[in-house]
């Protein structure tokens, strides 16, 4: 994506499907980075994802300020963004949510998220947990409101797909913005499925290798999903 406009029709778009696909509602956000401007993201002004339009979207720094001349109202947590960035060279798009399947999982570590159906073979690795106590202590609000906090998160992160954030949520990164709305929506759903699983039983995951092969066969299909889901929002 070179295109600066067309980057923010994508992430108008994306804000939208996540909002559809009940990922995020006033809460949560998505971002990419600024294909015109090194150093620089995309995401939009402090306010509800599904209401995002082109006008409501701003450009912050790898520093997690708002640029220079940029008047509107960021998000408090605009740090996991700008850390992420700053670490992951390969990541071009992030989005934090709160989706409710996932969070429990956030909880109980002792029973890690795994796959448990191919389209979320990108969690090969069960995720690791940000536990914000032990970089901000045992009063904060919970939210990654510092540059601090957010270099916290990154470090947590890792070369992972999806770092979950304990009582909180979870953030997931892709090379692009169909990438990382496939893998929010996806990590969502095998929460979901493999709540109802052990419910039932003692879930037969898919193994590491199973994992990674899904995951490659899948990267090839994540354009089939955006064009729907672009659809559907469009």
């Amino acid at each position: 994506m070179v295109d600066r406009a067309e980057a923010i029709s994508a992430l108008v778009c994306a804000s939208r499907i996540l909002a559809l696909k009940q990922i995020v509602d006033a809460f949560g956000h998505v971002s990419v980075r600024d294909p015109q401007h090194t150093g620089q993201f995309l995401i939009s002004r402090s306010m509800a994802p599904a209401l995002v339009t082109a006008q409501d979207i701003m450009c912050c720094t790898f520093g997690g300020e708002p640029c220079e001349g940029e008047m509107r109202r960021p998000f408090l947590e605009r740090f996991i963004h700008a850390a992420i960035y700053r670490a992951r060279s390969d990541v071009g798009a992030i989005v934090h949510s709160h989706s409710q399947g996932v969070i429990p999982y956030g909880i109980v570590p002792q029973v890690p998220l795994r796959p448990a159906f191919h389209l979320a073979g990108f969690l090969a690795c069960p995720p690791p947990i940000f536990e914000i106590r032990e970089a901000a202590g045992d009063a904060s609000d919970m939210l990654v409101r510092t540059l601090a906090l957010g270099e916290a998160l990154a470090q947590r992160l890792g070369d992972s797909a999806v770092v979950l954030m304990r009582g909180h949520g979870s953030t997931a990164v892709g090379k692009d913005l169909p990438e990382v709305v496939f893998r929010a929506i996806y990590l969502e759903a095998n929460a979901r499925i493999q709540s109802e699983a052990m419910r039932l039983g003692a879930p037969v995951f898919l193994n590491p290798a199973e994992a990674a092969r899904a995951a490659a066969a899948n990267a090839g299909q994540v354009q089939r999903a955006w064009e729907l889901w672009r659809h559907e929002v469009e």
